[in-house]
């Protein structure tokens, strides 16, 4: 019986997520909370809840099948999280999508026989695999057999982290992966801690030591206004990658706000309502600090 693990998603034809077309595969649960995260559905290392109040018709399906009694309907349909223990019940008789539960048991043959679907497309293109998340080292050992299925099938392999992780972990598993897009988000540990609730320092450890180690790395750093977007975070990060061997290129992430609807499904209040997108100047300012550094450097 293979080793099992929870995701949250599958996205076949990915072209942002390493080299070529590629086949990514969402893992649920982080340690981190960051406050710009694109995923918070991902966060808890359980399945949640999630509500679209625009997809729902008040049918009251939802309000009579609930065994904890959790949802109340009374001119727009209201959840006690309090009560809800994500049965996942609502979301099964919910026939508009309005109620769906984020967050799967899997086994690695299910994960791997979709994944083989678009071996065609990996060939074609020099693509592969991509594992993020979440975070897919919070799940090692489901990560481990994975990638040595995809190993066996000669599949080439990305992982996609934030890097908070024991060494121990990271240094089980690089052997089989091609590539890691590691993310570094902000130099300065007190700010570090204020925007994702974890401390750097092991990151940064973890950093130079895959770098060390030999393995292959693009840094990715998300572009989050007023928050890790001024000169002197920027030049630090580049000052920190340039001392570091086997890096590939940085790729700039700019923000956006699509997340913030997710947010608002999850019952939870999105931090950074009043932040707005970066202008092209600034994008292209930002590039400058890492090209004087003489990176390669990308925008996605």
């Amino acid at each position: 019986m293979s080793e099992t693990g929870m995701i949250f998603d599958i996205k076949k034809y990915a072209i942002n997520d390493g080299p070529g077309i590629r086949t990514t595969v969402f893992f649920q649960g982080c340690p981190l909370a960051c406050q710009w995260c694109h995923n918070p559905e991902s966060q808890a290392n359980k399945p949640v809840l999630m509500y679209r109040a625009n997809r729902c018709v008040l049918c009251g399906a939802c309000v009579e099948v609930c065994p904890q009694h959790a949802i109340t309907l009374d001119g727009f349909s209201s959840t006690d999280r309090s009560l809800c223990n994500t049965c996942g019940v609502c979301a099964e008789t919910c026939y508009n999508g309005a109620r769906e539960l984020s967050g799967y048991q899997v086994s690695v043959d299910e994960v791997m026989s979709e994944v083989l679907r678009d071996t065609p497309f990996y060939e074609g293109s020099g693509g592969g695999v991509t594992f993020s998340g979440g975070e897919p080292l919070l799940q090692h050992r489901f990560l481990l057999e994975l990638l040595r299925a995809c190993r066996e099938h000669e599949l080439p392999t990305v992982v996609d982290t934030s890097g908070f992780a024991a060494w121990e972990v990271l240094n089980s598993l690089r052997e089989y992966i091609e590539l890691f897009l590691f993310d570094l988000k902000i130099m300065d540990d007190e700010r570090h801690i204020q925007y994702t609730g974890v401390s750097n320092r092991l990151i940064l450890s973890n950093l130079r030591q895959l770098a060390e180690a030999g393995s292959a790395i693009t840094v990715r750093i998300p572009l989050i206004p007023g928050i890790n977007d001024d000169e002197e975070n920027l030049r630090a990060s580049g000052e920190f990658i340039r001392s570091l061997p086997n890096i590939c290129g940085v790729e700039l992430m700019g923000y956006h706000d699509l997340a913030a609807a997710k947010y608002e499904a999850l019952g939870l209040e999105y931090q950074l309502k009043q932040v707005s997108a970066h202008g092209k100047d600034q994008l292209l300012r930002s590039v400058k600090i890492f090209e004087h550094l003489c990176l390669q450097v990308k925008i996605s």
